[in-house]
C-alpha cells in the first residue's frame, strides 16, 4: 500500500522528467494503481490494518471494520489496544525479527465486540502514513471456529477413550463385585449359627459391607448407562407435568432436606418432543444436585418459560455456589465435591439434553447459589425471518440476539 507521502514523492520525482502529455498519463496510472490496491484490500475477507509503533490505528479495510465493529473514519489515530491487547507494536515497527516470528506463529484472543481468536501476520511498513511515524501492517484472520472445532474434536477423542477404558474397567470390576456379593450372602447365613452377641456384632459388619458393594454396583450401572446411552424415544410432552411428576416422587426426600420448592410456569406452554423417562432422569439429577448444594435447607425455584422456538426450564437454588475449580470441570466424569457423589449425574444430564437437540447453561456465584437452565426446541417450532443481509436476528422487542 502506497502512503500519501510516498505517493506524492513518487509523483514529484517523475514530474521533473516528463512533458505535459506524459505527466498526465503517468498521473492517471498512479491513481489507477492506488485505486486497484485499495479495491483489493477492501474485497478480501481477512482484516488489514495499519498501526503505528505507539498502537494507534491509521488504516483498516472493511473486513477489519466488521471484525471489530468500528468505522475507521472515527478510529483513525486512536489506540487499537482496546481491541487487540498484548501486542508489542513498537518492537514490530522497529523491525525486530524475533518479534515478527513470535507474532506470526501466535494467536491473539480479543473480547470486543465479542470473543474471537485472531491469527495475526505483521511486517513493518516502509512508507508510513503522514504523521504516523514507524508503522506495522497486519493481516488478521478469524480462526475462532477452527479452534472451537479442534477443541471439540479433542474432547470427542478424550470421551471416546474414557468410554473404551471405562466400559472395560466396569466389566472387570463387576465380576469380582458379584462374587463378593454372593460370598457376603453366604457369610450372613453362617453368622446366623453363631452366639447372639457375635451375630449382632459380625452381622452389622456384613451389612455395612453389603451396602458398600451395592453402592459400587449402582455407580458402575450409572457409568455404563452414561457410556452407552439409549436413543431417546420422542413424543409430545407437557414439560410442566413431567416436572410435577418428578417432584411428586421426590416429595419426602425434599421435605427431609428442608427444601422449599417453587414451581413457576406459564398457564399453557407449548409441547416439546422428548423422551419422558429420560427427561425425568434429568429433573431427578438436577433436583438432587440442588438439595446437596443446600445442606442446611433453602429454596429451589423451578421456572418454565417459552418463546416461539424454545422452552427453557431453569433450576435455581440458594446453595453455596461453586468455585472456579469445580465450575470449569463440572461435566467431567467422576467430578464431584460431594462426599457420597459418583460424579456422573451432570454428565448424564448434559448428554440427555444434547440428545434432545437442546443445550444446558450453567451460572453460579460462590455463596449465592447456582442456576441450571435447560433449553429445548419446541415440537412446533416457528420459522424465524432473517434480515436480508444474513445478520443478527431480532426478537419482538427489537433486541439483538446474534
Amino acid at each position: 500500500m502506497t502512503s500519501q507521502g510516498g505517493f506524492l514523492d513518487k509523483l514529484v520525482t517523475h514530474m521533473n522528467r516528463l512533458d505535459s502529455e506524459s505527466l498526465q498519463a503517468q498521473f492517471l496510472g498512479l491513481v489507477k494503481e492506488r485505486g486497484l490496491l485499495e479495491t483489493i484490500f477492501q474485497s478480501i475477507q481477512e482484516g488489514v490494518i495499519v498501526v503505528s509503533a505507539d498502537g494507534r490505528l491509521f488504516y483498516a479495510n472493511h473486513a477489519a471494520e466488521d471484525m471489530f465493529g468500528f468505522e475507521v473514519s472515527r478510529m483513525r489515530g486512536r489506540p487499537i489496544t482496546r481491541y487487540i491487547p498484548d501486542v508489542d507494536w513498537e518492537s514490530l515497527a522497529g523491525r525486530d525479527e524475533d518479534e515478527w516470528a513470535k507474532l506470526s506463529t501466535s494467536e491473539v484472543e480479543t473480547f470486543r465486540p465479542q470473543r474471537r481468536v485472531l491469527s495475526i501476520s505483521a511486517v513493518p511498513l516502509e512508507e508510513s502514513p503522514e504523521g504516523a511515524g514507524p508503522c506495522v501492517v497486519a493481516i488478521l484472520r478469524d480462526v475462532t471456529r477452527e479452534r472451537e472445532d479442534a477443541a471439540a474434536m479433542v474432547e470427542s477423542e478424550r470421551m471416546q477413550a474414557i468410554r473404551v477404558l471405562g466400559a472395560s474397567l466396569a466389566h472387570e470390576i463387576g465380576n469380582p463385585l458379584n462374587a463378593l456379593g454372593i460370598h457376603l450372602q453366604l457369610l450372613e447365613r453362617e453368622v446366623n449359627g453363631l452366639p447372639e452377641d457375635a451375630q449382632e456384632r459380625i452381622g452389622e459388619l456384613v451389612s455395612i459391607a453389603r451396602d458398600e458393594v451395592s453402592r459400587l454396583d449402582l455407580m458402575i450401572s450409572k457409568f455404563l448407562r452414561a457410556l452407552r446411552p439409549s436413543a431417546p424415544v420422542l413424543e409430545k410432552c407437557d414439560m410442566t407435568k413431567l416436572v410435577q411428576d418428578s417432584l411428586r416422587v421426590m416429595r419426602s426426600e425434599i421435605s427431609e432436606h428442608n427444601i422449599e420448592v417453587a414451581l413457576i410456569s406459564e398457564s399453557e406452554l407449548p409441547p416439546v418432543m422428548a423422551d419422558p423417562q429420560q427427561m425425568k432422569q434429568v429433573f431427578f439429577n438436577l433436583v438432587k444436585n440442588a438439595m446437596q448444594a443446600m445442606a442446611d435447607g433453602g429454596r429451589l425455584e423451578i421456572r418454565l418459560v417459552a418463546d416461539d422456538r424454545d422452552l427453557a426450564i431453569s433450576f435455581k437454588d440458594t446453595g453455596s455456589g461453586m468455585g472456579a475449580d469445580v465450575f470449569n470441570r463440572l461435566f467431567e466424569p467422576f467430578m464431584t465435591n460431594k462426599a457420597k457423589g459418583a460424579g456422573l449425574g451432570l454428565m448424564i444430564v448434559q448428554r440427555i439434553v444434547q440428545d434432545h437437540g437442546g443445550r444446558l447453561d450453567v451460572s453460579t456465584k460462590q455463596g449465592a447459589g447456582s442456576c441450571f437452565r435447560i433449553i429445548l426446541p419446541l415440537a412446533n417450532r416457528k420459522a424465524r425471518m432473517l434480515p436480508a443481509n444474513g445478520g443478527n436476528t431480532m426478537d419482538s422487542e427489537g433486541r439483538g440476539n446474534g
